[in-house]
């Protein structure tokens, strides 16, 4: 067993309009250590998938079914108060949004001494030099003055670095980062993603990027999950979903990604339509209304549900289309493309 071993996780929200699958069957596997990344656009289920690996869903009115194992603890069924014990100390969270996430009233250093207290029995003058230590370690300048300002005294950057000391101030061994770099600057992206990099190793912690953008996940990932619909449509190596995709969403999702290693020669190609609605998921295929490929399945992308079955070597692909025609669209049609771009 793995680390953290995900297994047909559901996460359900019944509501009056419908039942919302936010997150339909989805699985996988992460080692101490390794880096994986969650890709696909704002609705496919990627942030209600992390904040149920947290247990921040336990005791609202989602329905979750499926099992999640961490280290050898079922998740899942176990209580709230025993998830909670393990937030922060075995698992943490670097949210998307360290402005709302952060209390107001409170100072960073305040915040970071509470989060550290709970897991460990320490006075409050040791805990505060262990977040001056920790805010020095993610590059805030001056954090003996610093330690004592508010969240909302702290540029966007600073805030996030702020957050992921917080969220490593217990030394978690899963580290999950929601968008990290959302609405930060390009160079501050890297500065942030340059740091999560430096930090994972030298805490051998297992890490979680959910992201929208490919490329920010391009060098920090060992495997990427892409989500669509609440499902899993492609998983594999970087190296698999960057130069051997197989399925057209991870396609669209490349082809709408700026290159910076060469002059762009053409426009972006954008993915036709809208990412449909968790309450009314399309029948069979879930990509089929916006797949420019769905014809060429006989039929079966619009009634029946694509498997997600492995191509090769880990490579798995949820697609009605035969394996030797993607890869014959991919050389033929897709590649060549993108590499005009």
């Amino acid at each position: 067993m793995s680390f953290l071993d995900v297994k047909d996780l559901k996460i359900h929200f019944p509501t009056d309009d419908g039942l919302v699958r936010a997150v339909d069957g989805l699985s996988f596997s992460l080692e101490r250590g390794e880096t994986l990344g969650i890709v696909g656009e704002s609705g496919s289920g990627k942030s209600v998938t992390s904040l149920g690996l947290l247990g921040l869903h336990k005791g609202g009115r989602a329905k979750i079914s499926g099992e999640i194992w961490l280290d050898g603890d079922e998740l899942v069924g176990a209580t709230a108060e025993h998830v909670r014990t393990l937030r922060g100390r075995k698992m943490a969270m670097i949210f998307q949004d360290p402005l709302s996430s952060m209390h107001p009233f409170y100072t960073v250093g305040q915040q970071i001494v509470e989060a550290y207290r709970i897991h460990n029995q320490v006075s409050k003058a040791v805990a505060k030099k262990h977040a001056i230590d920790m805010l020095g370690r993610v590059g805030i300048p001056e954090p003996d003055r610093r330690v004592d300002a508010y969240p909302h005294e702290f540029s966007g950057g600073m805030r996030q670095r702020a957050m992921i000391a917080m969220a490593l101030s217990c030394d978690p061994e899963l580290l999950i980062a929601d968008e990290p770099t959302t609405a930060l600057d390009v160079t501050v992206q890297a500065q942030i993603l340059d740091l999560m990099r430096d930090l994972q190793r030298e805490f051998n912690s297992a890490l979680i990027i959910i992201t929208h953008d490919l490329g920010v996940v391009a060098e920090l990932s060992n495997d990427i999950l892409v989500m669509y619909g609440g499902k899993c449509v492609e998983y594999g190596s970087t190296d698999d979903i960057f130069y051997r995709p197989e399925h057209p969403y991870t396609w669209g999702l490349l082809g709408s990604m700026p290159r910076l290693d060469r002059e762009p020669t053409e426009r972006l190609l954008p993915i036709k339509g809208s990412p449909p609605s968790l309450i009314n998921v399309p029948s069979g295929c879930a990509f089929h209304p916006r797949c420019p490929y769905a014809e060429l399945t006989q039929g079966k992308a619009d009634t029946a549900v694509p498997a997600l079955a492995e191509t090769e070597g880990g490579h798995l692909v949820r697609c009605h289309l035969d394996k030797s025609e993607r890869r014959r669209l991919w050389e033929t049609e897709i590649k060549p493309v993108l590499e005009t771009q």
